[in-house]
């Protein structure tokens, strides 16, 4: 692996981030149309995130004038990263308040995945939230690049490969769990995350950008308590399903607080909760998801 200096390096992160942006800026092939590509990476399917942003960037647009408070979604078949994607809008409701619509992503003339997402004329009205937990400042923690780094001498060339391209989010964790011997931890983290260059000042691109980081941590919540790590051939893991909520402006581009909690793992599933604050502490998104873990161990535990 060539060495790169730090700079180098942030140079090619920033790169990620337009990558980023370009995968979330679908073409339109007809009215409620769109294509959108993955990125050229040796994964066996397509990252879940990405299509929960591609997805949401098909809905926004055939909305005018209004913005996300709700998205739910459903993984169905794994992506196929080679071929494109096709989007699929049905504009359910243009109501005066609020607009529906529901996507559907094609590949091989299936349905791989579905979302449904709710948009609304801004109002004004009652607040409240949770309090924001008390954690350490993202510039007191070690980036997440950095913690990979420590360990690259013990990894499969592939994985340290994988581990090392360049990722257009930045994640800090509060408390990490050992990548390659995990020990059983509490079912909560948390996760500092923002863009790694500016983004233009979107409110609809910042969502999506969310969107596409929201799947990147919040899965690994279930496993923590079990302790044992993926990099191990043993866990079988898959996003099901997705829900977020918007509640606040923000930017994507700034520190991000990703609280992330599991309640229950039961069934071959794990569910999972997270919550995103803004660095002064105003919660902006509320996350749920359900995914698999299945854990196939040889020796028959």
């Amino acid at each position: 692996m060539t060495d790169k200096s730090p700079n180098d390096g942030a140079s090619a992160d920033k790169d990620a981030v337009e990558d980023l942006i370009q995968i979330l800026d679908l073409e339109q092939i007809e009215v409620n149309l769109f294509r959108g590509h993955s990125p050229d990476v040796s994964w066996q399917r397509v990252f879940g995130g990405q299509v929960i942003g591609q997805a949401l960037v098909a809905a926004y647009r055939t909305v005018e004038e209004r913005i996300c408070h709700s998205l739910h979604a459903y993984f169905i078949r794994p992506g196929d990263p080679k071929i494109p994607i096709l989007y699929e809008v049905d504009r359910s409701r243009d109501g005066k308040s609020f607009t529906t619509r529901r996507v559907v992503a094609i590949q091989h003339g299936k349905q791989i995945f579905n979302l449904a997402a709710s948009f609304q004329v801004p109002e004004t009205g009652f607040e409240h939230q949770a309090a924001m937990p008390d954690v350490p400042a993202p510039e007191d923690l070690p980036n997440e690049r950095e913690l990979r780094k420590a360990i690259e001498g013990r990894l499969p060339p592939e994985i340290a490969k994988h581990f090392a391209r360049p990722r257009p989010i930045e994640i800090r964790p509060v408390n990490p769990q050992d990548y390659i011997d995990p020990s059983p931890m509490e079912p909560l983290q948390h996760v500092w995350f923002r863009a790694r260059k500016e983004v233009e000042d979107l409110p609809s691109l910042h969502q999506c950008i969310t969107a596409y980081a929201s799947d990147m941590t919040l899965l690994d919540t279930c496993i923590r308590p079990h302790g044992v790590s993926w990099l191990s051939g043993k866990l079988q893991t898959a996003s099901l399903d997705h829900a977020m909520w918007f509640h606040a402006p923000f930017r994507s581009d700034e520190w991000l607080l990703y609280t992330q909690d599991s309640p229950s793992a039961s069934g071959a599933r794990g569910f999972n909760r997270g919550s995103i604050y803004t660095r002064a502490g105003r919660l902006v998104a509320s996350v749920a998801q359900e995914g698999l873990i299945r854990y196939h161990d040889k020796a028959g535990r």
